[in-house]
């Protein structure tokens, strides 16, 4: 049974990027700041892998997450959950398992042996799955997971994660160009409000987050890193 209690966008925001805060999946340097992929700069780094260790805050994120899909779309709308190779495999697992839902995982490419299968798991043809991540910037690396997932027959329209960066404009255009609609709990933003109440932080790091985020590109560059 899904016990659901209804919990706001605001609260579910501010209390999610007080966990990742509290168990410094967050990580914040203004003095050396952290080299992305892509080289560029930034103060701020999250890693949401963190949370499969924190057993209790996770049950708490992912009724959160109920809460939101049951506001936004409800939750029997879907069959399944599925995840994305790697980081999304775990917290589908959780959610899955939360709804009493059928679970699949997607791998970034079709494995070049035995049954040669991109997904894993048992997937319905004409299944409304619910495709499982644990952050997402620009949101096109969902787009191969997705496209999978309509290549087997099933029907992807949501994507639910735990962070979305929402520094990039046009990213929630794009994914409703590719027919996605995009569910979070937390944003950057959420984070600098949290960050500005927590005691950790001095006020010249707060404040160095919060140029980083109004300006990303332009602070990158200025301190010796890439533009994208």
């Amino acid at each position: 049974m899904i016990i659901h209690s209804h919990v706001s966008k605001k609260v579910i925001a501010r209390s999610t990027a007080k966990m990742l805060l509290d168990i410094e999946a967050v990580h914040v340097n203004a003095v050396q700041p952290f080299v992305l992929t892509s080289g560029a700069k930034s103060p701020v780094y999250i890693d949401c892998r963190k949370l499969i260790s924190f057993p209790r805050i996770r049950a708490a994120l992912m009724g959160y997450s109920v809460s939101l899909l049951a506001e936004s779309v409800g939750v029997e709308y879907f069959d399944s959950v599925a995840g994305g190779e790697t980081a999304g495999i775990p917290f589908a697992a959780f959610l899955s398992e939360r709804l009493a839902l059928p679970m699949q995982y997607i791998r970034k490419k079709a494995k070049g042996f035995g049954r040669g299968s991109q997904i894993e798991g048992f997937l319905k043809p004409g299944a409304k799955v619910l495709l499982m991540e644990d952050l997402a910037t620009d949101g096109g690396s969902k787009f191969m997971f997705v496209d999978a997932l309509r290549a087997a027959g099933a029907e992807c329209k949501h994507i639910l994660v735990i962070f979305y960066y929402d520094l990039i404009a046009d990213t929630k255009k794009h994914l409703r160009e590719h027919g996605l609609e995009l569910h979070y709990l937390a944003t950057w933003w959420d984070v600098l409000a949290e960050l500005k109440s927590y005691n950790k932080f001095d006020v010249k790091t707060v404040e160095t987050v919060e140029a980083f985020l109004q300006d990303p590109k332009g602070w990158s560059v200025k301190n010796g890193g890439r533009s994208n």
